[in-house]
């Protein structure tokens, strides 16, 4: 299916701007390129269209004013960089917006306030009113307390969770890399970019690399991963090159410029991909060959008779992952049982529960509704 198809009814974008796109050859964040993205969303937003941008570049920025190498800073030092850099970004963004009459918004998120359900309502009606009102939310990690339990990790991820989070019809990743290649190790002079692909599994998940200097934090197997996550909910995604002029026209008008990714066809419901992909792993249980086939073969609920071995300590309520016999992660989901009493009733029939912990809470451990089968356990995909 051409990509034009999927581009007919864009309303809400978000676009994912990468540090190498932003800064020189220095490492320094460069005026022209804030003004000729900031053109670009002008442009888009007088075209009936809304626009996220969701920004790289504040440890870079801190970096070049305060004279820090690449790769060098404690974690302490590079939540200082963020907090320098941070100012400097939404500067450049503003005085850009400034020449077109236009007003930012920074918008500061970690992982815990799309965890918790109450401050994930209260971050989409802030957006939601932002974009109202013809303001243009500029979204970063909020790097200046950002610790590992509640890191996003880098903003290619963040990118396709807000893209999640305001219903949006678009994800756009703009990087240094002209799009997805068959092989980034090795790619020939004047080789193009694969322009369409249908599904990102395992295998083209090989197809990509770390990240290409000390700059970023991605590289092509984060936007792969941020491709997945958004396809996934529906949302179709491109990876282009951001130094592209009119990249964004471009990209609207259904040129072959970058990968295109289509939304998958099986899509998750809202609250299945909030569990799989917003929700911090907890731990994980190790199923047998039978439960395997029920839960990806049959789409059955867990039950106690299927786990083989738990791995990690948890509580009820919590997410964790189901691992086939090898140890592949095919499933996630909520339990409703503890890592405590799942070891106490793995192998047991649902009607033996309520004998062995003398209460019982369900006849499943996680119920099919709360269960998420993992893209790397599904199909196959086309590329063209």
């Amino acid at each position: 299916m051409p990509r034009k198809t999927y581009l007919k009814k864009i309303r809400r974008i978000v676009i994912k701007v990468g540090s190498k796109v932003l800064t020189d050859g220095r490492g320094r964040l460069w005026p022209p390129v804030f003004f000729s993205l900031v053109r670009q969303a002008v442009d888009l937003i007088g075209e009936q269209k809304e626009v996220v941008l969701v920004s790289s570049g504040a440890i870079a920025g801190g970096r070049s004013i305060l004279s820090f190498q690449p790769g060098t800073g404690s974690i302490p030092e590079k939540q200082a960089l963020a907090a320098v850099g941070q100012t400097h970004l939404m500067g450049l963004y503003q005085q850009a917006l400034d020449f077109y009459g236009r007003q930012s918004a920074q918008v500061l998120l970690t992982r815990d306030d799309l965890t918790h359900r109450a401050r994930y309502l209260h971050a989409r009606n802030t957006l939601f009113t932002l974009l109202r009102l013809g303001v243009i939310p500029v979204v970063n990690e909020n790097d200046t307390v950002m610790v590992e339990e509640i890191k996003f990790g880098d903003n290619d991820n963040l990118s396709a969770l807000v893209a999640i989070l305001v219903e949006a019809d678009l994800l756009v990743l703009l990087t240094s890399a002209p799009g997805l290649y068959s092989d980034l190790n090795g790619i020939e002079e004047g080789a193009l970019p694969i322009p369409f692909v249908e599904r990102v599994t395992p295998e083209i998940q090989k197809m990509a690399s770390g990240p290409l200097d000390e700059l970023g934090t991605g590289g092509m197997v984060t936007k792969l991963r941020a491709v997945r996550i958004a396809t996934q909910a529906g949302i179709p995604a491109v990876i282009a090159n951001g130094r592209c002029e009119d990249v964004m026209r471009e990209i609207l008008a259904g040129k072959p410029i970058g990968t295109f990714f289509a939304p998958t066809r099986d899509r998750l419901t809202h609250k299945k991909h909030w569990i799989a992909y917003t929700l911090r792993k907890k731990g994980d249980l190790v199923l047998d060959e039978g439960a395997v086939e029920a839960i990806v073969g049959r789409g059955k609920s867990l039950l106690p008779s299927g786990v083989a071995s738990v791995q990690g300590n948890f509580d009820n309520g919590e997410m964790v992952g189901c691992l086939d016999p090898s140890g592949r992660e095919i499933a996630r989901g909520i339990t409703h049982y503890s890592a405590q009493e799942i070891r106490r009733i793995l192998g047991k029939r649902s009607s033996q529960i309520e004998a062995v912990l003398g209460y019982r809470i369900q006849d499943e451990i996680i119920h099919r509704d709360e269960l998420v089968l993992m893209a790397d356990a599904a199909g196959k995909a086309r590329v063209g």
